[in-house]
């Protein structure tokens, strides 16, 4: 089912609805229970299924790219850790007809009509070559949701999703080109000064930024690059 909305500016965030109460039932867990209830009373939920969208994440790119209008029409995009596909599904909504969408993701993810799907891991040598492969020149856009599994040890969760924003950006480099953009999930305490480092190196602009989809009680942010110079100031 494609996606119904797209447009730029709005969102479900303001919008009001009755409250909905989940009771504990047999053999479930507490946590499943406040997770259950969470999303039962999530707006962005409500309002992906509405448009068809395929997770409530598709708001977070909605509302990074109204804000830096990353996605251009006709934009080639890299989508990192695409799973299950919501950041692709407004890439080409946002994109036009002539856009370019090329997902990937560890885990397999259901075809997407005008979307080329890649399953691998990022980390592994022959992956950065197959995005190269699909995408067939250089990208306007690398995206990366990436997170790693919480083990509810904050440091750690840190450390670990830095390292895929890392991995995220060393593809990046690769594939964009010049003037190109790169917008890529951290969490609380923002990017690591190496990572920030060669972000303000190689783009115009640097910035953080947590969008409104983002839940309040979630340590998420994104960090997001834009200009990237191409090399030109690289040693």
């Amino acid at each position: 089912m494609a996606p119904k909305g797209g447009k730029r500016g709005g969102g479900p965030a303001g919008r009001r609805r009755a409250h909905v109460k989940v009771k504990t039932a047999k053999g479930r867990k507490i946590s499943s229970t406040r997770w259950l209830q969470r999303q039962l009373n999530d707006p962005y939920v409500e309002e992906a299924e509405r448009l068809g969208y395929r997770s409530r994440a598709a708001f977070k790119l909605i509302e990074l790219d109204d804000r830096f209008a990353l996605i251009k029409p006709g934009a080639r995009v890299l989508d990192l850790g695409c799973a299950p596909g919501g950041w692709c599904q407004v890439a080409l909504e946002r994109g036009g007809e002539d856009c370019q969408v090329v997902g990937v993701d560890i885990q397999p993810v259901d075809p997407i009509a005008g979307v080329a799907l890649i399953q691998g891991d990022i980390m592994e040598d022959a992956v950065p070559d197959r995005i190269t492969a699909a995408l067939g020149g250089p990208a306007d856009v690398v995206l990366s949701d990436m997170a790693a599994s919480a083990t509810g040890h904050k440091t750690t969760d840190h450390l670990r999703t830095m390292a895929l924003a890392e991995a995220a950006y060393d593809i990046a480099a690769r594939v964009l080109a010049p003037g190109g953009c790169f917008a890529a999930k951290v969490l609380l305490g923002g990017t690591e000064k190496d990572l920030l480092d060669l972000l303000k190196r190689d783009f115009e602009k640097v910035a953080h930024a947590k969008p409104p989809a983002s839940r309040k009680g979630s340590a998420e942010m994104y960090v997001v690059a834009t200009g990237f110079r191409g090399g030109e100031e690289r040693d």
